[in-house]
């Protein structure tokens, strides 16, 4: 052995006594009780591979020349990129899913503001139909985006504001009765932010149905806001505000809970990846909790809306449609459940591609 070996060897911790594996000329040899720089240095011959107990754990240098920079560049190289939503996404997909689904939400008002089943959904279609025309299917458009732009854009927000707010550095996804108060917060307060808009697109979808002189022919969403104001009063524009708040702490905790638990679930069986299938089936569940949860609701606020002056309160309205039958709380549940699982379904499939596309990028 030369000086420079032994040199070597007098420095380095020579009292370390690995098993070391080592391929060399192609053959894998196991040195047994070799001093460690002893067999760094065989291995310098040709070191395609060598483990266990040198390198920089030994206190040597580590063969891939790396160090410390390489050891952080790995540790970045395990960070995922996420995206999440900005603030206003709720509202623009709920905007798109309403303008597909609008004429289904107009048939609901009409079954439901009948005092007596006469008409199924169908029936009602073809009426307005052959009474007004097809566009008459989208009387109410701009009072639905105006509220989708109030009511969805409120709840969306404070949602998934601060549910991504509490999820950082948390351990593991947030508990589904977090969810459900966090949607019932949010849902409550974007029901009460929309009612005013809510109610002029009720008023809009069933005008057509009224005799003429009793029609309020509001040209848009906006000149039906102000003429309520202006005719009506302040407290008009939110009449039925508590049914529709509650509607919407209902029908946010039945989607926007409903579906973080769901595709957390679909995800967690490991049969399917984050992708637009498992976005419709987890929006899917999601719209069939949702219709089932709001639909008393939903018919004591259609009512209450639409109506000019014959309930006294929530109460009295709730007593009358009882007077119909205990189903008469589920009037219009079919048609509410087409319009509604359609629309939860193109809202989160909607949402999802701007979170891809547009999300603000974070690393976990």
């Amino acid at each position: 052995m030369n000086r420079e070996a032994r040199a070597e060897t007098s420095i380095s911790p020579g009292n370390i006594w690995p098993l070391l594996q080592l391929r060399t000329f192609g053959l894998t040899v196991a040195l047994l009780n070799i001093p460690c720089s002893v067999a760094v240095g065989i291995a310098r011959l040709r070191p395609l591979r060598f483990s266990v107990g040198c390198g920089a754990e030994a206190g040597l240098p580590d063969p891939k020349g790396g160090g410390e920079g390489s050891a952080n560049a790995r540790i970045a190289g395990r960070m995922a990129e996420k995206r999440v939503s900005r603030w206003y996404f709720g509202g623009l997909a709920s905007c798109g899913a309403a303008c597909c689904t609008h004429p289904l939400d107009l048939l609901k008002v009409h079954l439901q503001t009948q005092q007596e089943v006469k008409l199924r959904m169908t029936g009602m279609a073809l009426r307005v139909i052959r009474n007004d025309g097809f566009l008459a299917l989208y009387n109410g458009l701009s009072a639905s985006l105006c509220r989708q732009m109030t009511y969805s854009l409120t709840r969306f927000a404070i949602y998934e504001t601060v549910r991504d707010s509490l999820s950082k550095g948390a351990q593991g996804p947030m508990p589904f009765y977090q969810k459900v108060l966090l949607g019932a917060v949010g849902g409550f307060t974007g029901g009460f932010v929309g009612t005013p808009a809510d109610m002029v697109n009720v008023r809009m979808q069933n005008d057509i149905k009224q005799p003429a002189h009793l029609r309020r022919n509001y040209s848009h969403a906006l000149d039906g806001l102000y003429r309520v104001f202006r005719e009506e009063g302040v407290k008009k524009l939110f009449s039925g505000g508590t049914m529709a708040s509650s509607r919407g702490a209902l029908v946010t905790v039945g989607q926007l809970a409903c579906y973080d638990q769901a595709k957390q679930l679909v995800l967690g069986t490991g049969l399917l990846t984050d992708n637009i299938f498992t976005h419709f089936l987890a929006s899917f569940i999601a719209g069939g909790c949702a219709t089932f949860l709001c639909q008393p609701l939903d018919v004591l606020k259609t009512r209450l809306m639409n109506s000019q002056g014959e309930y006294r309160g929530v109460l009295h309205c709730a007593v009358e449609t009882a007077k119909l039958g205990p189903l008469a709380f589920y009037k219009g549940l079919v048609p509410a459940g087409i319009r509604l699982v359609p629309h939860t379904v193109l809202t989160f499939v909607f949402l999802e591609q701007l979170r891809k596309y547009f999300g603000i990028k974070v690393m976990t």
